[in-house]
C-alpha cells in the first residue's frame, strides 16, 4: 500500500468527517468490512439507518477522502479508504515518543504504535 502524506488541512477535514456518531459507525463498519466492502443497504441494515441519512454520511466521509465508491452491477460498494486511514494515524502520531522509536503496545501488534498509546 501506497504511504500517502497528510497536510494539516487533509487531517482536519477527516477528523471533521469522523466527528459524528453515524458516520464514524459507518467508517468502522468499513474499515471491518476490509477490501471486500459494502453496499449503502447492507451498510444501512448493520447500522439500522434509514438508506437517505446514510447516503448523506457516505458522501461526506467520500468528500474527506475516507471511503470510495465504485460500481459493482447495479449496486454501488463502498469502501474504506486504508491509505487515507493510514494517512490520517500517521500525521496524527508523526511526532509520537520526541521521535523515538515506539515500542509495540500490548493492545495492538503493530511496531508503529507506542506503547504509551
Amino acid at each position: 500500500m501506497k504511504t500517502i502524506a497528510m497536510q494539516e488541512s487533509d487531517a482536519i477535514k477527516s477528523l471533521a468527517a469522523l466527528a459524528q456518531a453515524q458516520r464514524l459507525r459507518a467508517f468502522r463498519a468499513l474499515v471491518g468490512a476490509g477490501l471486500e466492502g459494502q453496499t449503502p443497504g447492507a451498510l444501512a441494515e448493520t447500522l439500522g439507518v434509514s438508506p437517505s441519512a446514510l447516503s448523506f454520511h457516505l458522501k461526506e466521509l467520500a468528500n474527506a477522502g475516507l471511503v470510495s465508491s465504485e460500481p459493482n452491477g447495479r449496486y454501488l460498494v463502498y469502501r474504506a479508504n486504508f491509505g487515507q486511514m493510514d494517512a490520517l494515524l500517521g500525521y496524527l502520531t508523526e511526532h509520537c515518543c520526541q521521535g523515538a522509536a515506539c515500542e509495540v503496545s500490548p493492545k495492538r501488534k503493530k511496531k508503529t504504535v507506542c506503547a504509551a498509546c
